[in-house]
């Protein structure tokens, strides 16, 4: 499994910036292959007006202080942008970053922090994945260096829009979500990236959807980069690895029982979770993001590309 890449999103709660600096620049020492960040306005886990970094200019600064590693939004919330300006922004740090910016959307769904900033949250969860597929159009010909105009009607009103400088490389598009009518239509349509979080056979049946998809815009679903978004903690042992992550969780202001569904935790040995993988890399997922909450756990973050990535590599 030489094919296999590893990345690292920190989440942007609940932390102050040197130490969110550090984990940044530690994950790109390791040698990991992607950096993320989430992109929430307030906190997601616990009191949502704890402390929390904008992710934009998190990325900025991340891509001043590193070197190698990719960078992106895991994932970019379409509703708190125009997406000229996502275009802009995302260019501006590949140019940062020497070319390893990543650009990554999805519809957006914490619907407390749209509130409070007033932000449109549209009529439902439908109308933001029309918006979602538009944007994400719209992007990918402003990043090729493409005039965009909006048609009639269209939520955004883009009139002879040209991005310049265009990217140092192609940026990726990566698309968050695995909705089967809406989601994964875009999936197929735009992205270069796919990323998921369910269980092994609800993803078969979502490749499948996305085959279908791929067949009738008449592209090949090889093209896509299928990535998993998982969340360890890995330690000698099992127990202790579930200890190191409820105290994490305390520290965010969040019982184990208050975690959202989607963030579910995978705490255990190196070996453990090596086998915990495999099924999803068997499936096609040789891109595996674990996120890390503050603090930032150096052991995990130093054992699962030490000694679980080797040990996927021998599979």
């Amino acid at each position: 499994m030489a094919d296999l890449k590893l990345g690292i999103m920190l989440w942007g709660q609940a932390t102050d910036w040197p130490g969110q600096l550090d984990a940044a620049c530690r994950v790109d020492r390791l040698g990991y292959d992607h950096l993320w960040a989430w992109d929430h306005l307030y906190a997601i886990f616990g009191d949502p007006r704890q402390p929390a970094f904008e992710a934009y200019a998190s990325l900025a600064a991340w891509a001043v202080a590193t070197d190698h590693v990719g960078l992106g939004l895991l994932v970019g919330a379409n509703t708190f942008r125009n997406p000229g300006l996502v275009a802009k922004s995302i260019a501006t740090i590949d140019h940062i970053s020497n070319g390893r910016a990543i650009m990554g959307l999805g519809a957006a769904w914490f619907d407390v922090e749209h509130e409070a900033f007033g932000l449109d949250f549209g009529t439902g969860f439908g109308q933001r994945l029309d918006w979602l597929d538009e944007s994400v159009g719209a992007i990918s010909q402003l990043l090729r260096g493409e005039s965009v105009t909006s048609r009639p009607g269209a939520r955004y009103a883009f009139r002879d829009l040209v991005q310049r400088p265009i990217p140092v490389h192609k940026v990726p598009i990566l698309i968050g979500g695995s909705g089967e009518r809406k989601t994964l239509r875009t999936v197929a349509r735009y992205a270069d990236m796919w990323n998921a979080a369910e269980p092994v056979d609800v993803l078969a049946h979502k490749i499948a959807i996305l085959r279908d998809h791929c067949a009738v815009v008449g592209r090949d679903i090889a093209e896509i980069e299928f990535t998993l978004r998982v969340q360890l903690t890995l330690r000698d042992s099992a127990a202790e690895a579930e200890q190191v992550w409820r105290a994490a969780m305390a520290h965010n202001g969040t019982p184990p029982s208050g975690v959202p569904e989607g963030f579910a935790q995978w705490a255990g040995t190196p070996e453990a979770i090596a086998d915990r993988l495999r099924p999803f890399i068997d499936l096609g997922f040789r891109t595996i993001i674990s996120e890390q909450p503050a603090p930032y756990d150096v052991e995990t973050l130093e054992r699962f590309i030490g000694e679980v990535a080797p040990l996927l590599d021998r599979a």
